[in-house]
């Protein structure tokens, strides 16, 4: 039971609200410098005490979703933002969210959005 709203949660939606969790807090460790290594699924569930296995099988139940999937849309979006927002270069943009080799960052994002980091960027100065 929940503490705070008397509801009855399983064990499936506490595992998938505190991995949920953890990726945000994980993002934000990445973003302010706290940390210089992207979490797999096996680290997050570490820290949840599971197997990563458990872990992503509980996850896409209860989401529909994996765990990669989560975090790959969270980096998405907040490398998204900062291309829109600062002038920080694509290479340390990658950078802070784990990626030694621009190209590799690059590649993530274009097969993630459709197109580059460059791109996005004149396309959202244009808009």
């Amino acid at each position: 039971m929940s503490p705070v709203s008397g509801t009855v949660v399983s064990r499936k939606e506490e595992i998938t609200s505190e991995f949920l969790r953890l990726v945000d807090q994980h993002i934000d460790d990445l973003l302010h410098d706290r940390i210089r290594r992207r979490f797999s699924a096996h680290d997050f569930a570490k820290l949840l005490f599971i197997h990563s296995r458990h872990l992503t099988d509980t996850v896409k139940r209860t989401t529909g979703k994996s765990p990669c999937d989560f975090m790959e849309q969270r980096i998405l979006d907040e490398a998204q933002k900062m291309l829109k927002e600062t002038t920080l270069s694509i290479a340390d943009i990658g950078e802070r969210f784990g990626w030694n080799d621009p190209s590799n960052f690059t590649r993530f994002f274009r097969n993630m959005s459709g197109i580059t980091p460059l791109q996005y960027r004149k396309d959202a100065a244009g808009a």
